[in-house]
């Protein structure tokens, strides 16, 4: 029975050092979030038919564009746009041209007609046949179209007509088509148009039968010269269309008043916008998903950039997680009391308890962070009253409000001081009310704002409240060594200390001066430097056991190592560290001040008593023997607080301490426990380690600073009238 608290135990820590626990801590949590936001992103399905009447006012919970409005208008703007027409400026001459063609033809074909002179003496010249074979010609050599719509007659008159006059015809014909044509003509007036030939063709030196017949060319050359031009058309009408601005449904627009009756249109947009219960959607479910992928992903990434215990301790992340639900869950209820219909309700929630906690139990920058998720969050757990899945108005609340948290409370511990931070989180989110109610235009009557400000006001403090009640169970649930742990720890009356200081004193002021070094240093490097200081405390707590084998508390006494054998008296100075460790561990210390107490040795050689037992035997005994059997430091406050340790120890037995002495100590010192391996198992660098250095000299210079030597008549006198300046300079 007594193995299996023990064995419990084990098991717990190896669930808590598990290598996949985190990675189930986020899923979990993502469910956590998935669950917790699905009722904001779930579209309302309304249960509504044509012609009936609407109990309440229908908003859309969407921006959408209503394509088949949008199809209507651009519809309607290209029926607007007027067929487009072009003066071809071109048609003139290219009909000119044809007319000129028919004359040119009907000359090549004269020409090339036999003539009386070609005919034999026996054969009879057949004047009509010739006609009409040149009629055929000139009827094949034109277009189908050409030539059905020249009359035969018109042909023939020309054939018959002489060379000169056909010259004349073609120049006026030409002529007549070009300035005919030169004006607009449209379609619907080109009777108008053919019927100027007839007068503009008045020549006298013609027969009437040549002038009829060169009407009828002109006539048929002229044709519309103002016509419908497709491209440009086309190209205005797409203009049109696309100038045509979308018609948009907007998110939270008013589509079916309360009372009005469901109409085809309202019905339409209905379920345009999905508010009706007609199909399953499945995309704001994956959105949600999306959504709580990218917040995990972005708490996961940002935690293990930063450099704090949440990157590698379980515990710790656990403890963050468990922050971030409860504060998920405030937001959640709270959300809710908007139902009850009490205007501004829903500022109630403390979310700056969140990043409150976070700040004393973590750091700020966690804190920071964390805040733009708690108003990344709330937005859409806010959002059940309004028409959209995103409240950005309650999430720049939430995260000024956050923000407000981290910022004032500044890792302070008292309660004085998270109470202040409280009312300045008050403050802080009565301003962010008034910048919203602002925006919005005061729309609001006062006793409306009364409400609103009293439930911001009541925020800030209900967060420190809050805050004040669970930090205590997060620090002894977690082992959390927070700052105001820390200062409880650091003070005087703490029984441990009082035990150092009543039955080790020179130990207690050692362990004081260790402390001002390590925590100098340790501020040098941006490490804890109140753990620093803290640790230095205790971490010779172990000499209370027996404080008179240790240096610094023989003031009147004599050595008892004098009178036992080095090998005794190595196991007596050996044993002190680990002592300490099982005394802290008694008084429930926490785990940091345990380590460095049991690490601050390291397996450092304990050289006095060493080369004292070698003087006794004639063989040199192994060095393992008179080693601390470790471990050696694990982090970099326990290498300081170590350094810390062998360098106060060492310049205080310097007979006359110089800045020069003390500085050539402490580099030995170092370089001695670099070269024996004592930060082998910790993160510091070589010039970290430089650093620390300075830092110690610099402190070391302030306490062993030269002082004035007075001359002996002034020290007697002195003595005589009760002056102890000479003692404290000696000292």
């Amino acid at each position: 029975m007594a193995e299996q608290p023990k064995s419990l135990k084990q098991w717990w820590k190896e669930i808590k050092q598990h290598r996949y626990i985190k990675t189930i801590l986020v899923l979990l949590t993502a469910i956590f979030l998935y669950l917790m936001m699905l009722s904001n992103v779930i579209p309302e399905q309304l249960d509504i038919h044509l012609s009936d009447v609407a109990d309440e006012d229908i908003r859309s919970p969407i921006t959408i564009e209503n394509s088949q409005a949008t199809d209507e208008l651009q519809a309607e703007a290209v029926r607007n746009v007027e067929p487009n027409y072009v003066l071809k400026q071109g048609y003139a001459e290219t009909q000119g041209g044809r007319v000129n063609d028919i004359f040119e033809l009907i000359m090549q074909v004269k020409k090339d007609q036999p003539t009386v002179d070609d005919a034999d003496e026996e054969d009879e010249f057949d004047e009509e046949g010739v006609l009409e074979e040149s009629l055929t010609s000139v009827k094949d050599a034109l277009s189908s179209g050409t030539s059905n719509q020249l009359s035969d007659a018109t042909i023939l008159t020309l054939l018959e007509t002489s060379d000169s006059q056909l010259v004349l015809a073609k120049e006026a014909t030409s002529n007549t088509v070009f300035e005919v044509m030169s004006e607009r003509i449209e379609a619907n007036n080109l009777e108008e148009a053919k019927d100027q030939v007839d007068e503009l063709i008045n020549i006298s030196t013609v027969s009437n039968k040549l002038r009829d017949a060169m009407v009828e060319v002109a006539q048929f050359a002229i044709i519309p010269n103002y016509v419908y031009d497709r491209d440009s058309t086309e190209r205005l009408r797409e203009e049109a269309a696309e100038n045509v601005e979308p018609v948009m449904i907007r998110e939270g627009q008013l589509l079916v008043q309360q009372g009005d009756v469901i109409n085809n249109e309202a019905y339409a947009q209905l379920r345009l916008v999905g508010l009706l219960d007609e199909s399953l959607n499945f995309y704001p479910y994956i959105g949600l998903g999306l959504f709580v992928l990218i917040l995990m992903g972005m708490m996961l990434y940002f935690i293990q950039e930063s450099n704090t215990t949440v990157r590698n301790n379980n515990s710790h992340f656990l403890m963050y997680i468990l922050v971030f639900v409860i504060v998920t869950c405030l937001m959640k209820v709270t959300s809710y009391t908007e139902l009850l219909g009490v205007v501004g309700i829903g500022y109630v929630v403390p979310v700056a308890a969140g990043t409150m906690l976070l700040t004393l139990l973590l750091n700020t920058r966690i804190a920071l962070f964390t805040s733009v998720l708690f108003a990344t969050v709330g937005t859409v757990l806010y959002s059940q009253e309004g028409a959209s899945s995103f409240n950005v108005t309650f999430g720049f609340y939430l995260l000024i409000s956050s923000l407000a948290g981290a910022l004032f409370l500044n890792t302070s511990n008292r309660i004085t001081r998270l109470l202040r931070a409280g009312f300045l989180v008050a403050c802080i989110n009565v301003i962010a009310v008034l910048t919203l109610l602002f925006i919005k235009g005061m729309q609001n009557n006062w006793i409306e704002v009364g409400f609103h400000l009293g439930s911001a006001a009541f925020s800030g403090v209900a967060a420190a409240v809050l805050t004040i009640g669970l930090l205590p169970f997060f620090e002894t649930g977690f082992s959390i060594l927070s700052v105001s742990k820390l200062i409880e720890l650091s003070n005087p009356n703490h029984p441990l200390l009082r035990k150092i200081l009543t039955e080790a004193p020179g130990t207690y002021h050692h362990s004081v001066v260790v402390g001002n070094l390590a925590e100098a240093a340790c501020e040098r490097l941006g490490e804890n430097g109140l753990l620093a200081r803290v640790g230095a405390y205790y971490h010779d707590v172990g000499k209370t056991k027996r404080p008179h084998f240790f240096i610094e508390n023989q003031l009147r006494h004599d050595n008892p190592h004098d009178k036992i054998s080095p090998q005794l008296s190595k196991t007596i100075i050996i044993s002190h560290p680990y002592d300490g460790a099982d005394l802290l561990r008694e008084h429930k210390m926490p785990k940091e001040i345990v380590e460095i107490a049991e690490q601050h040795h390291g397996t450092s050689l304990l050289k006095y008593f060493y080369h004292k037992a070698n003087q006794e035997v004639e063989q040199p005994l192994p060095e393992s023997q008179f080693r601390y059997p470790g471990p050696k430091p694990q982090n970099k406050v326990a290498c300081i607080v170590a350094i810390a340790d062998s360098v106060e120890a060492a310049v205080r037995s310097m007979p006359k301490p110089t800045p020069d002495k003390i500085e050539t100590l402490v580099n030995k010192i170092i370089k001695d426990k670099l070269e024996d391996g004592q930060f082998d198992e910790s993160e510091i660098t070589l010039r970290e380690l430089n650093d620390i250095a300075l830092s110690m000299l610099e402190t070391l210079k302030g306490t062993f600073h030269q002082r004035i030597e007075y001359p002996d008549e002034i020290k007697k006198g002195g003595k005589e009238h009760g002056d102890t300046r000479g003692n404290n300079g000696r000292d």
